[in-house]
């Protein structure tokens, strides 16, 4: 029901290049940058790779509570760009509701086999990945007054996907079968 505050923060703050930046853009912003950042540094991460550091007792407890910040604002973003479609799409605050209740049903249900699949194709950690980058590009856009169609940014997306499903299914196909405790016989050549 906060969302209803959210949007009526409509009340210009200050101006960026020309437009005037309310409450509502400055979260836009903010969650859009925080998006790229933390996207930007995982992508960085599964390139190069982590650095096993022993943390004390302290310092894991301040990790502990470094994450848990950070699931609490991609939360909130992610949540934030659902609540304002479903404001944009409806009149009814029940309805609005009601919408929002069933898209976390179903994101609760799907989540285990999602995550399972991911972990099976690592590329597709990399491309969920890289459209977090792009949605937080298109976030801090949107909030510099700057309206990008969601329609190209779906289209990019589907596409990526396509692209993708296409090469596991080639990398699947590619790779020989292989049994337990039956030598391999010797390549032809």
């Amino acid at each position: 029901l906060s969302i209803t505050w959210v949007m009526q923060l409509k009340t210009p703050l200050f101006a960026i290049l020309g437009h005037d930046i309310s409450g509502k853009d400055l979260i836009l912003i903010l969650g859009g940058l925080f998006l790229i950042w933390k996207s930007t540094k995982e992508l960085h991460h599964k390139v190069e790779g982590h650095a096993e550091d022993e943390l004390d007792a302290g310092a894991a407890k301040a990790a502990i509570g470094a994450i848990l910040l950070q699931i609490a604002l991609l939360d909130i973003v992610f949540s934030l760009d659902s609540v304002i479609t479903a404001v944009g799409m409806a009149d009814s605050v029940v309805i609005m509701i009601a919408a929002n209740v069933i898209a976390l049903g179903v994101m609760l249900m799907a989540a285990t086999p999602i995550s399972d699949f991911v972990d099976r194709h690592p590329t597709v950690k990399m491309l969920a990945l890289s459209f977090l980058v792009l949605i937080g590009t298109n976030l801090v856009a949107e909030g510099l007054g700057q309206h990008i169609s969601k329609a190209y940014t779906y289209m990019a997306m589907a596409f990526s996907v396509i692209v993708e499903m296409l090469n596991i299914r080639v990398r699947v196909k590619s790779e020989a079968v292989q049994l337990r405790g039956v030598p391999q016989a010797p390549d032809d050549e």
